[in-house]
């Protein structure tokens, strides 16, 4: 018989729905029934694409003897990390605190007072290998429930008041340039010049301390830190890490050359990873990092994007039971499918031997391949044909729920390859993300819900849905130059500082303060898989000051950096995109406003920012039609005058601004520049 599972939208959830364990959904039914029976909660939390999930959940959660055990001593709760951040995020600290790391399955054990005593992630069924089973776990957590409740009782206290302590903890203030030179130190220290990346294995691709990088590049022109992101991005293109077939790059590698992959393939990875080749690709011109980007939007649009245009959050790495088998290949295999000649091409070109590189398979990689750069049409053409030969294979589990704030970063990457690449195609995909959240993930008072699927809309919206859409929204302006869009994010903003900003001690709650209140309100600064709530938000609120030139944003932005320079002062490269804003917060970006009302004016905007491609821009484009709702947004442009034809150009940079200028008088000063 189904549990209670069986009622929710989550895939992860669903995917447990007939265990004989008698999950519930985190909610006060759980709650209050732990209470009333005085049991402890077995909280367990995953999401639907997690390889270690499925395998705790096939030898434990779908075994009757554990479920007896669970369904008689414990309240059982499940809980999708991706529909809870804020659950996750709470219960993962505590976990870091009682065992010095993470991961997921994460599994704790909870008092009826919601805190936690125990906790780990995965767990066999039977002690194995010095690790403790979950049987015999819990069975001891029984004993003592049963015989000195009142110690657990107080562990879980002393933890969660641990959990406080630690959130009270904020270091001095630093100064922002002292940050940013210890971050870039600490990435030099751990950086692989053999093989890219930082660190040994597991390898992952952590775009954003890229980014960092290459902002502080750009600024300081430090050759190693373009050294670093150069490398890293070809390392990480030519191990099998990326999937060489269908496009996409894999959650990280389990080796230090990037070629075994973890397989599940996340679209924050893939939105994040394509924003930052992007950004490579306009400042080095060099056409394999346009390539990687057509590659990875490829894949997402084919097999990750709603038909009504959001994106779904990720494809498993398993199939038939089995991580991996979708994606690897037999030498036997290549030669059926393309014949002997062209076989050994591509086998050559793909690394591909007889004995494999992974369990006797091959994943498909160009660590060894000189010419890796090189476009080559009889390998693509290959590549076809062994692509339709794998896409017989049993489908990957997809998780088709659509996030907010995943959505958010989909969205920015899409139009900055509209406005980079000059693709209109990339930029109207962008714009269908848009028209999705606003029509489906947003209730009547412009809140955000945090997740969709299957026609519902559901989850209140965390610090992320906010700070992650309004990013999406302002890299969505300055492809289009819709003032829409402009409002929008003007809009987003002010309900993310109404609902998660601290007015006292500075810096974004991770949930609102109307929301379920848990045994901790954190504060999030450090950037894991993908950047942190706060250091979005911080890059947000700088962006909306040099846009709209109005007080309250760059006042905002000015506490948002400082309450960051204190949270982040014990270890900046952990918050690599606070310290891109920071970066960027402290750099003298060149504020355009065109004043024009020809058609052609966005084309002649991202042809002269294209073309002074180490420049960072704020632009505004004014017409007739517009012009009072700009002056709404950025009061300062009242007064700039709108030619009958052609364009008028108002520049400023570094509290200085220039004469009015036409298109030839503007390309020409940067020509001179």
């Amino acid at each position: 018989m189904p549990n209670h599972l069986i009622f929710e939208k989550s895939p992860y959830l669903l995917q447990h729905a007939n265990n004989p364990v008698d999950w519930r959904p985190w909610g006060k039914d759980a709650l209050d029934q732990a209470a009333l029976e005085n049991k402890p909660i077995f909280l367990s939390i995953g999401y639907s694409t997690c390889h270690w999930c499925h395998v705790m959940a096939h030898e434990s959660f779908e075994d009757t003897e554990v479920a007896s055990i669970l369904n008689e001593h414990f309240i059982p709760v499940k809980v999708d990390r991706e529909e809870r951040p804020d659950l996750d995020a709470v219960y993962m600290n505590a976990c870091q605190i009682m065992t010095g790391s993470g991961g997921w399955p994460l599994n704790l054990f909870l008092t009826p007072e919601q805190e936690p005593f125990f906790a780990g992630t995965y767990f066999p069924k039977h002690n194995r290998y010095g690790s403790i089973g979950l049987i015999e776990l819990m069975t001891e957590i029984t004993r003592q429930w049963n015989t000195n409740r009142q110690k657990l009782m107080d562990a879980g206290k002393g933890i969660r008041e641990a959990i406080n302590r630690q959130a009270a903890q904020i270091g001095d203030e630093t100064a922002i340039q002292t940050l940013l030179q210890r971050g870039v130190e600490a990435f030099q220290i751990n950086y692989d010049s053999k093989w890219g990346g930082f660190g040994t294995a597991p390898k992952f691709p952590a775009p954003h301390n890229l980014m960092f990088l290459t902002a502080d590049w750009v600024a300081r022109k430090e050759k190693s830190s373009f050294t670093m992101v150069e490398h890293t991005l070809d390392q990480m293109y030519r191990g099998g890490i990326f999937d060489h077939i269908g496009g996409g790059f894999s959650r990280y590698s389990t080796d230090d050359r990037w070629l075994v992959p973890h397989f599940e393939k996340m679209l924050y990875d893939n939105a994040l990873l394509a924003d930052l080749y992007l950004s490579v690709y306009q400042l080095t011109g060099k056409k394999l990092y346009r390539r990687i980007v057509q590659k990875i939007f490829h894949y997402a649009l084919r097999e990750l994007r709603d038909p009504q245009g959001g994106f779904y959050c990720g494809q498993d790495a398993d199939s038939e039971g089995v991580e991996g088998k979708f994606y690897v290949f037999t030498q036997d295999e290549i030669q059926k499918v393309l014949g002997e000649e062209d076989a050994r091409l591509f086998c050559r070109w793909f690394g591909v031997t007889k004995e494999g590189n992974f369990e006797g398979k091959n994943v498909l990689n160009l660590i060894q391949n000189p010419d890796y750069e090189k476009e080559n049409n009889k390998i693509e053409e290959l590549c076809q044909k062994i692509y339709a030969y794998r896409a017989e294979r049993t489908d990957l589990h997809k998780d088709d729920k659509v996030l907010t704030s995943w959505n958010g970063l989909m969205m920015a990457a899409l139009a900055n390859a509209g406005r980079i690449l000059g693709d209109s195609c990339y930029l109207q995909a962008g714009l269908k993300v848009r028209n999705f959240i606003a029509e489906n993930m947003k209730d009547g008072s412009g809140r955000l819900f945090l997740r969709w699927r299957d026609g519902e809309s559901a989850g209140m919206g965390q610090l992320d849905d906010y700070a992650f859409y309004s990013y999406g929204l302002l890299a969505l302006y300055q492809a289009a130059f819709e003032i829409s869009y402009l409002e929008e994010a003007i809009r987003t903003a002010e309900k993310m500082v109404e609902l998660f900003f601290d007015f006292e001690q500075g810096g974004f709650y991770l949930y609102a303060s109307d929301a379920e209140q848990l045994i901790s309100r954190p504060k999030e600064v450090y950037d894991g898989a993908i950047p942190s709530g706060n250091s979005i938000a911080a890059w947000v609120l700088h962006h909306l000051a040099e846009l709209t030139g109005e007080t309250k944003w760059s006042e905002l932005a000015g506490r948002q950096l400082s309450f960051l320079s204190r949270a982040i002062s014990h270890y900046p490269a952990g918050s690599a995109f606070a310290l891109l804003a920071m970066r960027e917060g402290t750099s003298q970006a060149w504020h355009l406003v065109c004043a024009s009302n020809d058609s052609n004016a966005v084309e002649r905007i991202h042809l002269l920012t294209n073309q002074q491609k180490e420049k960072r821009f704020s632009i505004l484009l004014k017409t007739s039609e517009n012009a009072e709702r700009l002056a709404k947004a950025a009061p300062f442009t009242a007064d700039y005058t709108v030619p009958e034809s052609g364009d008028r150009y108002y520049l400023c940079q570094d509290k200085t601004c220039y004469p009015p200028m036409s298109w030839n008088e503007i390309e020409e000063f940067f020509r001179r520049d």
